[in-house]
């Protein structure tokens, strides 16, 4: 079973659209099991079986979340596959893979990468016309902000247009202390970043501040006007669905993690 999973997702084009477009050239594993369960919690948290038996990462560490409802989830995952299994389908087993192979034994680089983006957040960065998308920023934007403000005592600087600006070191290094330090929960806001091009959303959902389609909403401020006025591609519109099934698995960890 080891070297099945290993060659499910380290064999696999890992972005969604490209396993997409690549259509028949990617070859899928039948599904091999009868049944996904959790197991019994151990000491090291709650591990997903296969017909009862542990599944291992790519890495070869074993598969465990550290809660039982986050376990499910993982389960939940695995039975939706049907005679084959298809990675691109699979986002909160991929999360899991890299928070156990790679952020908890080394989370300092991912803190690291997080408080980048605090120094040119998304939701800094305003149009200066037209009115309409203003006004969008500000309804969407606006409350994430003024949550870091009151909550975090972190005062961002808006700047209009697309020229950088800095930020003021001590917003910065107050917003950077929220950073979870929790492995799964520092994969998830890790996440949550790179799609959204904001820390400060993953912070407030980290925190539970906003509903999670609030906040994919603001992150989409700028898209959402253009489709409004010129239509919408439907190359686009499968990037964004491909985009927000790893945001939901991601905000599903924030939500199910201790």
């Amino acid at each position: 079973m080891r070297d099945l999973l290993e060659d499910i997702f380290e064999n696999q084009p890992k972005d969604p659209m490209l396993s997409a477009r690549q259509g028949a050239k990617v070859s899928l594993r039948k599904r091999f099991y009868r049944q996904a369960s959790r197991g019994e919690a151990t000491d090291e948290g709650h591990p997903l079986l296969l017909d009862g038996k542990p599944v291992k990462t790519p890495a070869r560490r074993t598969l465990v979340a550290p809660s039982a409802a986050l376990a499910d989830a993982l389960a939940h995952e695995w039975e939706a596959q049907a005679s084959e299994i298809d990675p691109a389908r699979m986002p909160l087993t991929r999360l899991a893979n890299v928070v156990i192979d790679g952020i908890a034994g080394e989370p300092q680089p991912v803190i690291d990468e997080i408080a980048r983006y605090l120094g040119s957040d998304l939701l800094c960065y305003r149009a200066d016309e037209p009115q309409g998308l203003i006004a969008q920023q500000n309804e969407l934007w606006n409350p994430v902000l003024d949550w870091a403000r009151d909550e975090l005592g972190a005062r961002f600087v808006l700047v209009e247009g697309i020229m950088f600006a800095e930020q003021p070191t001590g917003a910065i290094a107050v917003a950077r202390a929220a950073i979870p330090s929790e492995p799964w929960r520092l994969g998830a806001a890790a996440s949550i970043t790179s799609i959204t091009g904001s820390a400060l959303i993953a912070l407030a959902l980290n925190a539970g501040a906003f509903e999670a389609d609030k906040l994919w909403a603001a992150a989409h401020v700028d898209e959402d006007w253009q489709a409004s006025q010129w239509g919408h591609d439907a190359m686009a519109v499968e990037r964004r669905a491909a985009r927000f099934a790893e945001y939901e698995a991601a905000a599903s960890v924030l939500r199910l993690a201790p």
